[in-house]
């Protein structure tokens, strides 16, 4: 075939090449249009946070009443209303708790008590199960027996082990980032920021290394600007964290508030008292290290030494005892 049919008027190489060209034009003009678009880059990330800003304030301005849930809260609900369990004195330290472990639902404290309530019967039942009707493992009777009050037990005290670990993982999680976020309000405070505006911003900035601190400064600042007194929002702060070390920062911020002492200067103090804290914390750890190493390393390192020392001579021996 010809080459110069391939390019005669109308033909379908024609049309194909200047169907390229008009894509090709396009593209070009596309990518022309994106470089020199001027984006704001923290305009989509100031749209997260008023967002957020603005479900915090919703949920500490709605009223608390009682909607509908799904079947398995409201079962739950009938029967923690129906014992009056929450009405007690144990209710409102359970409710503590659970803002110290990072449950902030309306419905945590009723799924707790109906967890405790529930969960010995629940554990009770499938060892009794188990052990009786299904009998998986024999076992004397004393010890089936024995084995089925574990179970209660385990189920009874359950729930108070789980919410006891996940409060003592987050507040270690919080006794971490606090220097670093101490740090970030002394530099906020030193810019000329008032409190609101410095705990929003630093909860905005630790939020990505340290989620925990960064909410509940973030739901601090939002309570400041909220509650009719400010005193509150900060003893809010200190009830949902229950950690020394955000006590002190509290009881800073609460005579900063009532003297008008300098804040930025306390706040530093704090930071680098909190600093060391946790440098001697990790020095005594390494001061440990030696100590809890004796035993993996008389366990797992020097049976197999003695194994590669010694074997060869033994098997020499035997051998030279076994020619005789």
């Amino acid at each position: 075939m010809n080459p110069a049919d391939l390019l005669a008027p109308g033909s379908v190489s024609e049309m194909l090449i200047v169907a390229m060209a008009v894509l090709s034009v396009l593209a070009n003009a596309y990518l022309v249009y994106r470089v020199m678009l001027v984006r704001d880059p923290l305009a989509p990330r100031l749209k997260a946070i008023r967002a957020r800003c603005d479900a915090l304030r919703a949920d500490l301005v709605a009223p608390r009443r009682r909607v509908r849930r799904e079947k398995s809260i409201g079962m739950m609900r009938r029967v923690v209303d129906r014992l009056n369990l929450l009405r007690t004195r144990e209710a409102r330290k359970a409710s503590d708790r659970l803002l110290q472990a990072g449950f902030r639902s309306p419905d945590a404290v009723t799924v707790y008590f109906f967890l405790k309530l529930a969960l010995p019967f629940a554990f009770g039942g499938l060892a009794l199960i188990a052990l009786y009707l299904l009998q998986v493992v024999e076992l004397a009777p004393m010890m089936r027996l024995l084995v089925c009050i574990g179970a209660v037990v385990a189920g009874a005290y359950g729930p108070e082990l789980y919410l006891k670990n996940a409060i003592a993982k987050r507040k270690d999680r919080l006794r971490k980032g606090l220097p670093d976020a101490l740090d970030l309000l002394v530099i906020c405070a030193e810019a000329g920021q008032s409190l609101d505006a410095a705990l929003a911003r630093v909860a905005r900035e630790i939020g990505q290394s340290f989620p925990d601190i960064g909410e509940e400064l973030g739901l601090c600042s939002v309570e400041l600007g909220l509650l009719p007194e400010r005193r509150q929002a900060l003893e809010n702060l200190n009830r949902r964290t229950d950690l020394p070390g955000i006590k002190g920062v509290v009881n800073t911020l609460l005579q900063t508030e009532k003297y008008g002492t300098p804040l930025a200067q306390s706040l530093r103090v704090l930071s680098a008292e909190f600093r060391n804290e946790r440098m001697m914390k990790a020095e005594e750890k390494a001061a440990r290290l030696p100590a809890t190493m004796t035993v993996p390393m008389i366990i797992f390192i020097l049976p197999p030494l003695f194994v590669v020392l010694i074997g060869p001579a033994i098997v020499r021996v035997i051998d030279l005892l076994g020619r005789l």
